[in-house]
């Protein structure tokens, strides 16, 4: 919101391009879309036949189109007629395990037709607005604070068709739309480009991690170069403060003022879905139970044996149904190649600058991401 000069408040946004003027207007959803529900189709049914968009098709990056979308049912004619997806309709995502996620938004751009799911929404275009405009709406902090006090549940929070009818949003003039979105537009490429980069470098360091620690016949039990060590610290005693970080398995998790740990380590994650996940900490720091901390021992470089645990196959190692598990003792047992200590000083090294090049440009990513959250604050009410 703005004000002018004689302290009225305007609906308008407090970034605008100069050629604009004029309120913006506030309007309900069902003024531009009409909503209906998704196909369930029987589980025979998945596999072959249209695209078949998901959840997952909503939350992906960028917009959705006939060729990104992941699944595909087979459809009547009767089904492609109702449930069919036109350029330019928003879909919904129904049902979220977390309130900030219920009712997240994508748009379809493409005129060739899908069909989309049960715990999809569509939003059938009735009005006049530009779609890629309406989906970066959809995405401000106004608009989730909105949609997410429509959503309603317990263990899983939904949202309905009446829901999203009542949400009222600020839209100005079709030009404008057009104008923000083809800006927002070039951000997203941006982004994409920067997302590929960061692809193809890790990429990139995978391979030649797996030529430089296997390129020999594995020569020495893991055992014999790294010392493990176990925590039994719970995520619930992590404080949000304090002069230790400790980590768990989604990377930083809080604070301690006392570590586990002073020096360089390599972090394994030993129980979950991320089992056998690699990542390296230095200086002061803990780790809650899920996961150990590998301290080298002998005449060994500690970054080459990251670099060697970041490519090593803890598949065979794998315990445990409903959790997986990895024990040190049982792939400690297994050999990696270590050369002479002066050849995995070099292979390190080199693989240091390329992964340095990569936090660069991930960090790149973030400050991107950090821009877009923010015009998406400032350029819209």
């Amino acid at each position: 919101m703005a004000d002018n000069n004689e302290n009225k408040v305007l609906n308008v946004p407090h970034l605008r391009f100069p050629e604009f003027s004029g309120e913006w207007e506030e309007h309900t959803l069902s003024e531009y879309l009409e909503f209906k529900n998704g196909l369930n189709p029987d589980a025979k049914r998945i596999g072959s036949g249209l695209p078949f968009i998901s959840v997952m098709d909503i939350l992906s990056e960028g917009v959705i189109n006939y060729d990104n979308i992941r699944g595909k049912v087979n459809a009547t004619e009767k089904e492609i007629e109702c449930f069919g997806v036109k350029d330019g309709d928003l879909l919904f995502q129904r049902s979220s395990e977390t309130l900030e996620d219920v009712g997240r938004a994508n748009v379809y751009m493409d005129n060739r037709t899908a069909i989309y799911g049960g715990f999809v929404i569509r939003g059938r275009k009735i009005g006049n607005y530009d779609p890629l405009f309406f989906k970066y709406l959809l995405a401000t902090p106004l608009a989730r604070k909105r949609t997410c006090r429509m959503g309603a549940g317990a263990q899983h929070f939904n949202i309905g068709q009446e829901g999203l009818s009542k949400i009222s949003l600020y839209f100005p003039s079709i030009e404008e739309q057009r104008k923000i979105a083809e800006f927002l537009s070039l951000i997203d490429e941006r982004i994409a480009t920067q997302n590929k980069i960061i692809e193809k470098l890790q990429s990139l360091i995978k391979g030649l991690a797996v030529a430089l620690t296997t390129k020999e016949k594995a020569n020495i039990a893991i055992s014999q170069c790294l010392e493990c060590h176990s925590s039994t610290l719970q995520e619930s005693e992590v404080l949000s403060s304090g002069l230790c970080k400790v980590f768990g398995a989604n990377g930083l998790v809080g604070y301690k003022d006392v570590p586990q740990m002073n020096g360089d380590a390599i972090l394994v994650i030993k129980d979950g879905s991320g089992v056998g996940t690699v990542s390296y900490a230095q200086g002061k720091f803990s780790v809650i139970g899920t996961l150990n901390y590998l301290t080298v021992i002998g005449n060994n470089d500690l970054r080459y044996l990251y670099f060697a645990l970041s490519v090593f196959n803890f598949q065979p190692y794998k315990t445990g149904m409903a959790i997986p598990h990895i024990y040190f003792k049982d792939y400690g047992k297994a050999k990696i190649y270590c050369p002479s200590l002066a050849e995995q000083k070099r292979v390190a090294n080199v693989l240091d600058k390329l992964e340095s090049k990569l936090f660069v440009e991930q960090e790149l990513l973030a400050s991107f991401n950090q821009q877009k959250l923010y015009l998406l604050g400032k350029m819209f009410i």
